[in-house]
């Protein structure tokens, strides 16, 4: 261009080439052939490129490689009829740079071919940093971060590593470096870290306090976001020196919740600004939303799995215990017979060997009883309880019994009642008591409380089963030295236990497990190394005035001599046992080995009494007899045997149970009960 116009001294030239140079939209001017002439020095940033190396490249380095094809077609329908054209304003435009990224833009086109030149000048504008762009922009982020996390959680096996993802993806998304995935401990003072970025000095695992004040009590307590930055007043309420000095001025601390309970949080650290936004604020409630749901997804699926082990275990020594207790019932009884025996009796020899041997099948028994409960097949005798009297009265005697040192407490709602046996229920707070107090050897407090369990409190496997009375939870709090993540993991399983030898057979808790089960319950175990341990039962809730009429259960008068007794045991050296003890209280003794038997000398004969074992074999059920039997011969009285209730189903009444192995006392007390019952 020549200084042919304008004012005097006015140089054309010089002014285009500085107002080119000078524009602070990017510039680049392309002939006909699609080959980049001039770019201004806004160009060369814009799209990445050094000073004149823009210069003679073709213009379709400028175009994604996705498009490229199309933008030939369009470039020469635009050479065939050029004219001033925006674009960008109705779609969105994007800009390959020198190292391969893309950049929103907006483009101008404007045709020097009019003015007798063959070029087109192409202004192009970049509008990342426009507003309303930027907070699209972040919103699509947002949107693809919760898509693509939504994604991975669907297929997600390894939580630690779906966490670990998380957080990265978060930090993505904010544009920040530094981010924490918070979980709760069952002691609810501590939190463990369960996944990290960009502060190394937590590393994944570690276990931190909650600050009584600070921000995450804040967050836990009030289940809602806390926002904090440097400048914040007061001691507890501010950022902690630790980030503060790995450059964070402002942290970010996000509940997650589910079902009204706070599972956890995560907490964002932005550097170099005041604050986080509303919409970064709102993202990161929407993901953790989600990770609450996978927490909750993952616990339940964990302890429906943990279940089902210990169910396996419990089919397993469930039926080893019924076989067991038929031996112990041949041997016991034997040696009662013998015992009895006036030979054996003078004999100095085999007078205290029978003993002996009595006594270990004594505790034989008491084994097998503690099989049997955490099998869920021991016999229970439920009745409605009054829990806060049952507590009152255990915490008197534990008082007396247990280590002074030890300082029991009581909080008790009022007006509490379950359904469950109560030689049971008492017998697994005892065991719970013991081992709190094995935890405490030098003292310590251990609180009982009974409450109304609301939904939220109920464990995974009572989720949406709470009935219409729902569920009482009694539970044990001490101050001892807690367990580890891997004890309490196996603290239900039998024969599990962290005492030295000779101190504990590993059935304590296992039983209070199979007791909570078999009662339509559950129990949870809560407990962090050094901060004790919290054991809750939960037991189904019934009304005060429910209490089914029970009888006093005391046997009034002796066994008549004569009494008629039709016996049901399909093992012959159990059957010999039962009968020779029947026999010495003077009874008339008809055995069968079935029920068809029975029934039909039932049909033929006359009897006072009818004791049946509940597994007889193919047929027949003692209990299904016992129903028949009374359809027959109505008043009858029913005693049944068993080595266990996982073949007792409640039809034909409520019966009398009498426990294998048992003594001939025992059988003679539990006959008693049962005629007395139907005089």
């Amino acid at each position: 261009m020549s200084a042919t116009t304008g004012a005097p001294g006015f140089d054309d030239g010089a002014v285009f080439r500085s107002l080119f140079a000078a524009n602070p939209d990017a510039l680049v001017v392309v002939d006909l052939k699609g080959t980049i002439c001039l770019a201004n020095p806004a160009a060369c940033d814009l799209l990445g490129y050094a000073p004149d190396e823009l210069e003679g490249l073709p213009v379709d380095v400028l175009v994604p490689d996705a498009i490229r094809p199309r933008h030939a077609a369009y470039r020469a329908a635009y050479a065939a009829h050029p004219r001033s054209r925006p674009m960008g304003t109705q779609m969105d435009l994007v800009a390959k740079r020198r190292d391969g990224s893309e950049v929103l833009v907006e483009i101008a086109l404007s045709p020097l071919q009019e003015h007798g030149l063959p070029y087109v000048v192409a202004a192009i504008r970049g509008v990342a940093e426009y507003p309303r762009v930027k907070q699209a922009l972040q919103r699509a982020r947002y949107a693809e971060c919760l898509a693509r996390f939504g994604r991975l959680a669907v297929d997600a096996r390894d939580l630690e590593v779906l966490l670990s993802q998380l957080a990265t993806m978060v930090a993505e998304a904010l544009q920040i470096e530094m981010v924490q995935v918070r979980l709760l401990e069952p002691n609810g003072t501590q939190m463990r870290i369960a996944a990290a970025l960009g502060l190394a000095q937590e590393p994944v695992g570690q276990v931190v306090d909650i600050v009584p004040g600070g921000g995450a009590e804040q967050v836990l307590r009030e289940a809602r976001p806390v926002l904090i930055d440097r400048d914040a007043g007061g001691a507890a309420l501010a950022i902690p020196a630790r980030y503060l000095d790995a450059g964070a001025t402002c942290e970010l601390l996000v509940p997650l919740t589910d079902r009204e309970r706070t599972l956890g949080m995560i907490c964002a650290f932005a550097t170099g600004r005041a604050r986080f936004a509303d919409d970064e604020t709102r993202f990161l409630e929407s993901i953790s939303s989600m990770v609450a749901t996978v927490l909750q997804r993952s616990g339940s699926e964990e302890a429906l799995k943990h279940a089902q082990r210990l169910d396996s275990v419990g089919q397993l020594t469930g039926g080893i215990a019924h076989d067991f207790n038929n031996l112990l019932t041949v041997i016991s009884g034997n040696l009662q017979i013998l015992q009895e025996n006036a030979a054996a009796n003078a004999d100095a020899v085999a007078a205290p060997m029978i003993g002996a041997a009595l006594r270990a099948t004594q505790r034989g028994a008491e084994l097998t009883a503690k099989l049997l409960a955490f099998s869920r097949r021991q016999v229970l005798q439920p009745e409605v309880i009054d829990v806060g009297a049952l507590l009152q009265s255990l915490a008197g005697m534990l008082q007396r019994t247990i280590d002074p040192r030890i300082v029991i407490q009581l909080k008790l709602e009022a007006g509490l009642h379950c359904l469950a046996d109560p030689v049971q229920l008492e017998s697994s707070l005892l065991n719970g008591a013991i081992n709190a107090r094995d935890a405490m050897p030098a003292g310590g407090t251990l609180v009982f409380e009974c409450r109304a369990a609301d939904a939220a409190d109920l464990p995974p496997e009572l989720a949406g089963q709470s009935g219409a009375q729902g569920y009482v939870a009694i539970s044990m709090a001490d101050t001892g030295a807690g367990m580890s993540q891997a004890v309490c993991e196996r603290a239900f399983e039998p024969f599990f236990t962290t005492k030295e030898s000779g101190r504990g057979t590993g059935l304590g808790l296992s039983t209070v497990y199979g007791f909570a089960r078999q009662s339509r319950g559950a129990v949870r175990l809560q407990s962090a190394a050094g901060a004790g341990t919290t054991l809750t039962l939960y037991l189904p809730r019934v009304r005060a005035d429910a209490a089914a009429a029970q009888g006093s259960g005391k046997a009034s008068g002796g066994i008549p001599a004569g009494l008629r007794v039709l016996l049901v045991e399909d093992d012959p050296e159990v059957m010999e046992v039962a009968r020779s003890f029947l026999a010495s209280l003077q009874c008339e003794v008809r055995p069968c080995a079935n029920a068809q038997d029975a029934l039909h000398l039932l049909g033929e004969e006359a009897f006072d009494l009818l004791v049946s074992d509940v597994l007889l074999g193919p047929g027949m059920r003692g209990n299904e007899l016992a129903a028949e039997a009374l359809r027959r011969s109505p008043g009858l009285p029913v005693l049944l045997v068993s080595g266990y209730s996982g073949d007792l189903p409640g039809e034909g009444g409520d019966w009398l149970v009498l426990h294998k192995p048992y003594t001939r006392a025992e059988l003679e007390a539990a006959m008693q009960r049962v005629l007395a019952a139907n005089r």
